[in-house]
């Protein structure tokens, strides 16, 4: 029977010095109840993140050989389908890439497998604009959306933001439901916080695009 990867010997990966406490300060501060400790911590791969997927229902980040479970309650995942329903309307009309939701592992680093909430990826990131066939996708995503959770820290959150403009993501959008705000970034350091009234706005990557941040609530409450 399939089993999540047995390795006897574990790596050198981390400082010989290190504690759980300093790689729980290293992912970010994020609650260790989080972080999987099995296979050894440093030697997880995209095997055993799919094995928890596929067995434990558990969607896992792959951060340098460490599974960490992303959290998610309903009312997130509701937030995050009720935006691709929005983007396949959008990429209905204008078909220039495709879409994924809140399972959708992509390997944006080399030693980073990060499953953002909802991503949309253009068709001239894809060789020989055709989908691979592979589960996980070698490729970062024009944008990168993440639905905030009580879960998350913000270190954490800056971190990732780094690391998705250093993979060559575009736009990313940080959806917060318990303000009922987002966060628009096109770069690092530049950033655009609107509430309700304010609209998701595609710029160069969906241009055209744009969504108020206040019908996206009500769809999702509506469960569309």
């Amino acid at each position: 029977m399939s089993t999540i990867s047995d390795t006897h010997l574990p790596l050198a990966a981390f400082p010989a010095n290190w504690t759980v406490a300093d790689l729980q300060e290293d992912l970010g501060g994020i609650p260790l109840e989080r972080i999987r400790v099995y296979p050894y911590l440093g030697m997880a791969t995209e095997e055993d993140a799919l094995w928890l997927d596929d067995h434990e229902d558990c969607i896992c980040e792959l951060i340098a050989g460490v599974l960490v479970e992303k959290p998610m309650g309903m009312y997130e995942s509701l937030l995050a389908m009720a935006l691709v329903y929005s983007l396949h309307a959008y990429l209905e009309k204008n078909p220039c890439g495709v879409v994924s939701g809140p399972d959708g592992q992509l390997r944006i680093l080399p030693d980073r497998m990060r499953v953002p909430d909802v991503a949309f990826i253009s068709w001239s990131r894809f060789p020989g604009g055709t989908l691979p066939k592979d589960r996980v996708y070698r490729i970062a995503p024009d944008l990168a959306v993440e639905i905030l959770s009580e879960g998350n820290t913000s270190r954490e959150m800056e971190k990732k933001l780094a690391e998705y403009f250093e993979a060559g993501v575009r736009l990313v959008w940080y959806i917060d439901p318990r303000t009922r705000t987002a966060t628009i970034f096109t770069g690092p350091d530049q950033k655009q916080t609107i509430d309700e009234s304010g609209f998701l706005d595609g710029g160069e990557v969906l241009s055209g695009f744009r969504l108020r941040m206040g019908e996206l609530i009500e769809r999702a409450s509506r469960g569309r």
